[in-house]
């Protein structure tokens, strides 16, 4: 397997996890309420992370006191993350919720790689992504019919 293949493998196994959480969490939402099931994600994802890092990687948590402001709000970002499709799911079905977070995941992508924001390398959309975006709307508009 190539380093390219293993990357495309490790994507298809995030998006595929993605799916697998998003209807976890719905679940947990509907019978635990929505802070609860984010709570009980990120105790769990926290202390697994914990014991990975002490137990893989040791830890390298003073590089981290030079990483820039704005990278310190993804926890934050995380919770909004998991409690917006823990209670979107239940609510409007999984493909419909998945369609419109993929969707604005894509769409806020290529926003950060055109213009280069928050320290991203510059990749300016061509005619190709902007027609790949143009399907994935239409995409969530059809989810939504």
């Amino acid at each position: 397997m190539s380093a390219q293949q293993g990357l495309l493998l490790i994507a298809a196994i995030g998006g595929i996890s993605v799916s697998l959480q998003a209807h976890f969490l719905g679940l947990m939402d509907k019978r635990v309420g929505t802070f609860e099931s984010v709570f009980i994600t990120y105790a769990i994802g926290g202390l697994l992370a914990a014991l990975l890092m002490l137990f893989y990687r040791g830890h390298n948590l003073a590089a981290a006191q030079h990483l820039p402001w704005y990278v310190w709000t993804s926890g934050a970002l995380g919770l909004v993350i998991v409690g917006a499709i823990g209670y979107s799911t239940p609510r409007l079905g999984l493909v419909t919720a998945l369609a419109i977070v993929v969707g604005a995941q894509f769409i806020t992508g290529a926003l950060i790689d055109q213009f280069g924001l928050l320290g991203a390398e510059l990749r300016p959309l061509d005619s190709v992504k902007l027609a790949g975006l143009g399907l994935i709307v239409v995409g969530i508009w059809l989810t939504l019919r």
